[in-house]
C-alpha cells in the first residue's frame, strides 16, 4: 500500500482546513443520531471530493459486527440509511470468524480491528485485501471502484466506535478519479476525530435520557403498583397531550396559527406529561382506588347490611312478643337498606331529598352491638360519606386528592432541571388550574399559564372521563365527554381555542380509536357540542 502524495496547494489547504472547521462546529451542534451519522459521511465525502462513501459502526450490542449506517454514491445515485427512510440490504461485517480469527481481508474491518488508515489508490490491482464484493458490485451496475479510504473512528477512550470509508477520488480540476492524497487522509482522520467525539456525546445524551425515561416510568410503575387505574392515566394522558400539541403546531387558523414546537419543546412537553402526576406515589391507595363511597378497605356496606339484618331480627322478635305483623316493617327496613345500597354507588349527582333521607334512617333504626351498647344504625362517618354530594370521595379526602398535585410541583422543583427541561415543573404542575383562576393549587388564570399547561388541562380532563379502567365509574361516551368538555369550556375550566383545535381538527377522534372501546365511539355532532365555535361562528351557551 503505497503512501498518497500530498497535492493540495496553500490556499487549497487553507481553504479547506476552514472547511473542516465549520463541519466540526456542524457536528457538535447536531442533536439527531440519523442526521448526524449522515453528516459525517457526506462531510468527509465534501473534503475529500470522493463519488460515494459508507459509514460504519460499532455498538456494545455487537461488538463483533461493523453495521452499515450510511450508503451514498453519487454516480449511481444511492443514497442509503439516515434520514432517507431507505433501509440497508447488505449484512453487517464480521470482524471475526466462528474460530475467533480476525477478519483482516475486509479493508473496513482491518481498519476497525487494527485502528489504522487504510488508502488504496486501485482496488483492482491492491494485493493486501479481497475487493471480490467490490468488484461483483462493480460488474452489476457499470461502476469502477478505484480509489478508497478507510479510517476508524476512536473515541476519547481510543475505543472504535465506527468506520468511515471513501471511495473514488475526485481530482478538482479535471473531475478524474484520483488517488486519495496525503491532505485528505489527515483531513478525514481530523474529521474522524471529531465526528467521533460529536457521535460519542450523542450517544451519551441518548443514553442519559433513556435513562432518565428508564426511572420515570420505574416511578410511574411504582404507581401502577398501588393503583393500575392512575398507571393507566399516566400512560395515555402524555399520548394526547402530544396529539393536541401537533394539532396546534399544525394549526394555520386562529389565535394559535403562529404557535410552533421545536424538537427540544416536544421532548420537554412529553416529559412533563410522564410526570404530570408523579406526586400520586404519595397518595394512599385506598383514597385513589375509592369505588364507593364506604368503601376503605373493604366496602362497608356490607357491615351496614348485617346491622339492618340484626334490626330485622328485632322486629320480628318484638312482633312475635306483642302477636303484631312484623311483615310491613320489614318491608321497609328492606327498602331502606335498598336506598342506601344505591347512595353508596355515588356515580351521580345526589339530590338534596336524598341526603335527607340517609339522616333520617340513621335516626331511625337503632341496634345492640356485641357489647349490648345501643347504637344508631349508622355512624357518623358513615352518613358523611353516604351523603357525598358527587362522586365517592369526601372534602377531607378530596383534599388528600388533590394535593397529589403540590407534591408534584415540590418534586419536580427540586431537580436541578438542565435549560432544555426547565419549564417541565410549569407544564406538569398546570394541568389542575383554570382559565378564570379558580384551580388549584395556584389559581393561575390563563395569562398566567403556557400553552403546554393549557394543553395538559384539556388532555388531562378528556382522559378522566373517557377511562374505562377507573374503579368509580364507566367512561363516558365520546359525545358525552365531548358535551362535558364543552360545558367546562363555557365555564372558564379549559382553554377555548385550545378547546376549538380539539374539535376542529378532531384529535379526540385519533385518541378514541387508540384507546376507547368501539361501544364509546358513538356518533358526534360537533354542531351540538356546547361551545363550539365551528366554522368561526360563535360559541352557542352563556360565554
Amino acid at each position: 500500500m503505497p503512501a498518497p502524495q500530498s497535492t493540495a496547494s496553500p490556499d487549497d489547504l487553507f481553504l479547506r482546513l476552514a472547511e473542516l472547521n465549520q463541519i466540526g462546529i456542524a457536528l457538535s451542534q447536531e442533536k439527531n443520531l440519523d442526521r448526524l451519522l449522515e453528516n459525517i459521511l457526506l462531510a468527509a465525502k465534501q473534503i475529500t471530493r470522493a463519488d460515494g462513501g459508507t459509514l460504519y459502526r460499532l455498538t456494545a450490542a455487537d461488538p463483533g459486527l461493523l453495521r452499515f449506517e450510511i450508503i451514498r454514491n453519487d454516480t449511481l445515485g444511492i443514497a442509503m440509511g439516515g434520514t432517507t427512510g431507505v433501509a440497508i440490504p447488505f449484512a453487517p461485517l464480521r470482524l471475526r470468524d466462528e474460530a475467533g480469527r480476525e477478519n483482516t481481508t475486509m479493508v473496513a474491518a482491518f481498519a476497525a480491528l487494527k485502528g489504522r488508515t487504510v488508502a488504496i489508490a486501485d482496488a483492482y490491482r491492491e494485493q493486501g485485501f479481497d475487493f471480490s464484493g467490490t468488484q461483483a458490485f462493480d460488474r452489476q451496475t457499470g461502476y469502477r471502484s478505484t480509489s478508497f479510504l478507510t479510517v476508524p473512528m476512536k473515541n476519547h477512550e481510543d475505543d472504535i466506535i465506527g468506520v468511515l470509508q471513501l471511495i473514488n477520488a475526485r481530482d478538482a480540476a479535471t473531475g478524474a478519479v484520483a488517488p486519495f492524497s496525503e491532505t485528505d487522509v489527515r483531513l478525514v482522520e481530523s474529521l474522524a476525530s471529531q465526528a467521533a467525539m460529536a457521535l460519542t456525546n450523542r450517544l451519551l445524551l441518548q443514553q442519559l435520557e433513556d435513562l432518565f425515561e428508564s426511572f420515570i416510568k420505574l416511578l410511574n410503575k411504582a404507581i401502577d403498583e398501588k393503583s393500575p387505574y392512575t398507571a393507566g392515566h399516566c400512560d395515555r394522558v402524555p399520548i394526547l397531550t402530544m396529539l393536541l400539541a401537533e394539532a396546534v403546531h399544525a394549526s394555520e387558523h386562529g389565535p394559535l396559527a403562529h404557535w410552533r414546537m421545536t424538537d427540544k419543546d416536544r421532548y420537554e412537553l412529553k416529559i412533563a406529561g410522564l410526570l404530570h402526576d408523579c406526586g400520586k406515589v404519595t397518595t394512599p391507595v385506598h383514597i385513589v382506588d375509592k369505588a364507593t363511597k364506604l368503601q376503605t378497605i373493604h366496602d362497608r356496606i356490607d357491615l351496614i347490611a348485617t346491622r339492618f339484618e340484626v334490626i330485622k331480627r328485632d322486629a320480628e322478635l318484638t312482633a312475635l312478643r306483642t302477636g303484631g305483623e312484623a311483615g310491613a316493617s320489614l318491608a321497609e327496613i328492606d327498602a331502606d337498606l335498598t336506598f342506601l345500597r344505591a347512595c353508596n354507588i355515588g356515580a351521580e349527582a345526589m339530590r338534596a331529598v336524598d341526603r335527607e333521607r340517609v339522616h333520617a334512617i340513621a335516626r331511625k333504626y337503632r341496634w345492640r352491638d356485641g357489647t349490648g351498647e345501643e347504637r344508631d344504625c349508622l355512624t357518623p362517618d358513615e352518613v358523611l360519606n353516604l351523603t357525598i354530594t358527587r362522586g365517592t370521595l369526601t372534602p377531607a379526602e378530596r383534599e388528600v386528592i388533590n394535593r397529589h398535585i403540590n407534591v408534584t410541583i415540590e418534586m419536580l422543583e427540586s431537580l436541578p432541571w438542565p435549560r432544555h427541561l426547565q419549564n417541565v415543573p410549569e407544564y406538569a404542575g398546570g394541568h389542575h388550574e383554570r382559565m378564570d383562576g379558580k384551580g388549584y393549587p395556584r389559581g393561575l388564570t390563563r395569562e398566567q399559564m403556557s400553552v403546554q399547561a393549557r394543553i395538559m388541562g384539556i388532555a388531562d380532563i378528556f382522559e378522566a372521563l373517557t377511562a374505562r379502567d377507573r374503579p368509580y365509574k364507566e367512561g363516558k361516551t365520546l359525545s358525552e365527554a365531548l358535551h362535558i368538555l364543552g360545558r367546562l369550556r363555557l365555564e372558564g375550566h379549559v382553554d377555548p381555542d385550545l378547546f376549538d383545535i380539539f374539535i376542529r381538527d378532531k384529535v379526540y377522534l385519533r385518541y378514541a380509536t387508540q384507546f376507547m372501546s368501539p361501544a364509546q365511539i358513538d356518533e358526534v355532532d360537533e354542531l351540538k357540542i356546547p361551545g363550539y365555535a365551528a366554522n368561526g361562528n360563535p360559541p352557542r351557551g352563556r360565554h
